[in-house]
């Protein structure tokens, strides 16, 4: 009886932990570079109501700090480096982000575009959606250290 409950739970853990290894295995990945003080590319498109996992590699000889008042994001990339930065998911729209220490030259934009598998919308709804307020964002995303 105890070696079949045991069995049992056994199982189950090993059940959720593939479970979750498996989501994150499936998360999108974006990839941004950092050379000379611009970010390579200056634009990427994610999809829609998605988490997606952006790394930024830093090939700089000098820090820079990833910034977005609109992702509500900050992280200090080191010279020659690589950073993990998760955002979204996030309504369609245009976010802006900065390269704290070289604001003028460090320059990007996230778009966010709707999901092809998404039901049809109205076009009202479609405008509504096309550019979120920062608290919108801020709403939907949290701190990854």
């Amino acid at each position: 009886m105890i070696n079949t409950s045991m069995q049992f739970i056994h199982g189950v853990v090993i059940t959720l932990l593939l479970l979750s290894f498996s989501s994150l295995a499936k998360r999108a990945e974006f990839q941004l570079t950092l050379n000379n003080h611009l970010f390579y590319p200056a634009e990427i498109e994610i999809p829609e109501n998605t988490k997606v996992k952006l790394i930024i590699h830093n090939q700089d000889d000098t820090p820079e700090e990833f910034d977005s008042f609109d992702l509500n994001r900050e992280k200090v990339i080191f010279p020659q480096k690589k950073a993990v930065i998760f955002i979204g998911p996030l309504l369609p729209g245009r976010y802006e982000f900065f390269g704290e220490f070289n604001p003028n030259s460090a320059q990007g934009t996230i778009i966010v575009v709707p999901n092809k598998l998404a039901p049809d919308r109205t076009e009202s709804d479609t405008n509504a959606k096309k550019f979120p307020s920062n608290n919108t964002a801020m709403k939907e995303v949290s701190y990854v250290n």
